[in-house]
């Protein structure tokens, strides 16, 4: 069984990047090769998390980070990297791909019979008809989070890196690789910032609330409408740090992050984060990202509070106009 957090603190927090010591390795039972000692990792009895499965999430978001930064500003003109536009006109580089290649290199070579899937290439399901525990594990991956801020040269993009098993995301990285910055969160565990526990901060109410969005340009009809509605209701609206922004929520830095249009690869790796800070994250109807299921990918809505009164409070005032939709009804 994992140990008390102050005795998990250093799985937590692993050091894992170039001066790491290489441990040798031996074949997985899939004929693939893992660390010597390391089985292939699983919740105990008590559905803790094995530390194996944290270090490997570190590993993961260090190799991310050997590529990101190589291509991050590397010229003013930034004609070294090739911009494509994906289906739904959101941009891609080379960056972006070459990240997520590393980041399923480590997995695979650890873990591979889990699942991996990832923003730039998909699903890879190498253990889901073998019905074992291992098939349950599904690593959710997405290499830039705020590509247009890595494109522009602003350090506020993320590498997100998630651990959903039998649906629930019990562990979340952000990590923002030029600033040196790392939130991990472990389900059942304090959320750790470079190493240090923090926590989000009490807010009096939703009137107080420092709000954080990526743009109002992901807000599309019905939902451009409700999250006007609330941007009346907070304190001050702002904009433009992607994942980061869940991030600074989970130290007590702002209120509400409320987003749409987002994928699992966006946020499932903020559950655990803002969980384990103290905060609340759901959808726009309240209800929790504790039912993952490859079958369902499609974009949702996310509202984020560090204050579960205020949650509750932007839920309202986001579905204000469902709401009086059913009063009128009532009435009639």
């Amino acid at each position: 069984m994992l140990r008390s957090l102050a005795a998990n603190a250093a799985s937590l927090r692993l050091a894992t990047g170039p001066g790491a010591s290489r441990r040798r390795v031996a074949p997985c039972s899939s004929g693939r090769r893992r660390p010597l000692g390391s089985r292939c990792a699983a919740l105990d009895g008590a559905g803790e998390i094995d530390p194996k499965l944290i270090k490997v999430a570190n590993k993961v978001a260090d190799a991310a980070g050997q590529v990101t930064r190589k291509y991050f500003r590397h010229s003013p003109s930034m004609s070294s990297i090739k911009l494509e536009l994906k289906e739904d006109e959101s941009p891609v580089t080379i960056a972006d791909k070459e990240a997520e290649k590393v980041m399923r290199e480590v997995i695979e070579n650890y873990f591979p019979e889990h699942t991996i899937y990832g923003e730039e290439y998909g699903a890879h399901l190498p253990g889901r008809e073998s019905g074992t525990d291992e098939a349950k594990f599904v690593w959710v991956l997405d290499p830039i989070d705020g590509t247009k801020s890595f494109i522009t040269g602003k350090p506020l993009f993320g590498t997100l890196v998630s651990l959903v098993y039998d649906g629930e995301p019990i562990l979340g990285i952000i990590d923002q690789p030029v600033l040196g910055e790392r939130w991990v969160g472990v389900k059942g565990h304090k959320t750790l910032f470079n190493n240090k526990e923090v926590s989000v901060r009490d807010c009096e109410s939703l009137g107080s609330a420092y709000l954080y969005a990526t743009s109002p340009d992901m807000f599309q009809g019905s939902t451009a409408l409700s999250f006007e509605h609330v941007c009346t209701k907070v304190r001050t609206p702002l904009y433009g740090c992607d994942c980061y922004a869940y991030g600074l929520l989970s130290m007590g830095f702002c209120d509400v992050v409320c987003e749409a249009d987002m994928k699992p690869f966006d946020y499932m790796a903020l559950v655990p984060i803002v969980q384990g800070a103290g905060g609340v994250i759901t959808d726009w109807n309240g209800k929790p990202f504790d039912n993952f299921d490859l079958s369902n990918v499609e974009a949702t809505e996310v509202l984020a509070a560090g204050d579960k009164a205020v949650h509750q409070q932007a839920l309202e005032a986001l579905n204000y106009e469902e709401q009086r939709h059913s009063d009128v009804a009532q009435v009639m």
